[in-house]
């Protein structure tokens, strides 16, 4: 480590302390980090992060099937299990420690002999199966853990790699070393190892693929059988090779001003679903002026729910041609934010729907973006929450 930024959250010293530290003798700043990685230190290995594989690439560009391990990307916490010196830590991949948050896994980590450590993911479980990552978000987001909540959102740490094993660092091994070792250890000591999805080819892959939302996963994991576990987003040794995102049609309602370089540019929406299939476009514009006179919707009428916000996905073009009919179209400002009539329809993409008693439509959305601004269709031809509840049935399998 060379620079202040790459220093551990788990410890980092002050800018001044840092300066003092870099002018340090050879022999002082040995002693430091000799002390600093003693047997009972619990800090992380940096993670090693997976590049997306291009949308109109496909796997084939990889080679020869064989050569690459193939497992679920599943849907949780990407976390390490670091056991050493009779103790046992979970980070978080922004290295935050969440040992506490996660008490029924410190029977998985004291099975484990010391001087282990392990990559995986934390996922909720259920009935023998990863359960929808909502039910671990619920559970993390409570400040209090009690038996009840530990029964209704219980968690279990699913191992994909192992990075240090007796107190030797295992990262420069090849990844089927890594595997094959990890796989022994899952079975000597109780681990649950993510599973190795086998197929004689490409299409195999795309098949297992394809079935991913039934399995709890985003899709597949392909990891290069002769890859080091590298630092950071390395481009080649992994990739993600993720299902394609469920996708609705809706209105945008309301929007806020972004931040950073776009901090001028409303940029940040959200957007709404008809709560039924409008009978026609008269029926739709009705609602629409209504909205703009600040009418409330009537009880049973035909109306427009709101139920997701999407901030990326457009060109700097399109968000500053949506900027100018924003302006053009506003009702009411709150503060940062505005209502609009409802003009404009885009097409959202997302990974999972869930539902949700917290949102006014009873649901939620994984990890939404703006696919493309639906110039071509109008108002009414914008989907139903009915829509949505289908395709969250789809995605829970």
């Amino acid at each position: 480590m060379n620079d202040y930024m790459s220093y551990p959250k788990a410890w980092k010293p002050d800018q001044e302390e840092f300066q003092d530290l870099m002018m340090a003798s050879a022999a002082r700043y040995e002693a430091l980090f000799a002390a600093a990685d003693d047997a009972a230190s619990g800090w992380p290995y940096p993670f090693f992060l997976a590049h997306a594989l291009p949308a109109d690439a496909g796997p084939e560009g990889l080679g020869a099937v064989r050569d690459w391990l193939a497992e679920w990307k599943l849907d949780g916490i990407r976390a390490q299990l670091v056991r050493r010196g009779g103790r046992a830590w979970l980070w978080s991949r922004g290295e935050e420690l969440i040992t506490d948050r996660f008490p029924e896994l410190d029977a998985v980590a004291a099975a484990l002999p010391d001087g282990t450590v392990l990559d995986g993911e934390i996922v909720a479980w259920r009935d023998g199966a990863p359960a929808p990552f909502q039910l671990l978000q619920q559970r993390i987001a409570r400040k209090r853990l009690t038996a009840r909540v530990l029964a209704e959102a219980p968690a279990r740490f699913i191992a994909f790699d192992l990075l240090q094993w007796q107190g030797a660092d295992w990262r420069e091994r090849p990844q089927a070393e890594r595997r094959a070792r990890l796989e022994q250890v899952g079975a000597a000591h109780g681990l649950a190892v993510s599973p190795r999805l086998h197929a004689d080819d490409w299409a195999g892959h795309a098949a297992h693929r394809d079935r991913s939302r039934a399995q709890g996963a985003e899709g597949l994991m392909l990891k290069a059988l002769d890859a080091t576990y590298g630092i950071g987003r390395v481009r080649g040794g992994w990739w993600k090779w993720k299902v394609d995102p469920l996708r609705l049609d809706a209105v945008l309602v309301y929007a806020q001003a972004g931040h950073g370089r776009r901090a001028g540019v409303y940029t940040d929406y959200s957007f709404a679903l008809w709560n039924r299939t409008p009978r026609d476009a008269a029926e739709a514009a009705e609602v629409a002026d209504a909205i703009a006179r600040r009418e409330p919707a009537r009880a049973g009428a035909l109306q427009l729910v709101t139920f997701a916000k999407a901030y990326s996905g457009l060109s700097d073009a399109e968000f500053a041609e949506v900027d100018r009919v924003i302006r053009a179209t506003t009702i009411e400002k709150f503060g940062p934010v505005r209502s609009v009539r409802p003009t404009l329809v885009f097409e959202l993409g997302f990974e999972g729907v869930n539902l949700s008693p917290r949102h006014k439509s009873g649901l939620a959305v994984r990890f939404p973006r703006m696919l493309r601004i639906r110039r071509d269709k109008p108002l009414h031809e914008a989907d139903t929450l009915e829509a949505l509840r289908a395709l969250g049935s789809l995605a829970e399998g």
